[in-house]
């Protein structure tokens, strides 16, 4: 995978499929301001064939992210060693843990325990937010 600037604030990270290139994440990795209001569903848009990701909050002992992503698309196979607290906030998605699949809608929450393999698949296009505390483990 490939890293792409665009703007100073986004990264897009891009696959190859032989000649073509395919746009997989745009991140955004500037907090958003504090002491001020925003609409969480509206501060992220879907873009096409994409994956986009939005820090609401990055500290050391966690982070807090707004994720869209576009039909057809997913966040691979992971473990990662901490508990993840994931809401849908529009549409719906499918959240396989350790190959059970949950399948969420907005307003639905699901928490994945640290350790274990997860993956994350929109079978149609949603927006989620993504919660990692990494502080209080032992």
């Amino acid at each position: 995978m490939n890293s792409l600037k665009i703007h100073s604030a986004f990264h897009v990270l891009v696959t190859y499929r032989g000649n073509n290139f395919k746009p997989y994440a745009i991140m955004d990795p500037i907090e958003l301001g504090k002491a001020k209001a925003f609409n969480i569903v509206e501060i992220i848009e879907y873009i096409p064939n994409a994956l986009v990701m939005k820090t609401i909050i990055k500290k050391t002992t966690g982070n807090v992210t707004a994720v869209s992503i576009d039909s057809g698309e997913a966040l691979t196979e992971k473990i990662i060693p901490f508990d993840k607290f994931l809401q849908i906030i529009d549409g719906k998605a499918e959240v396989v843990i350790d190959g059970q699949s949950n399948f969420l809608g907005t307003g639905d929450s699901i928490i994945i325990p640290a350790h274990t393999a997860n993956a994350v698949k929109a079978n149609e296009r949603f927006k989620m937010i993504s919660t990692v505390i990494k502080n209080g483990y032992e």
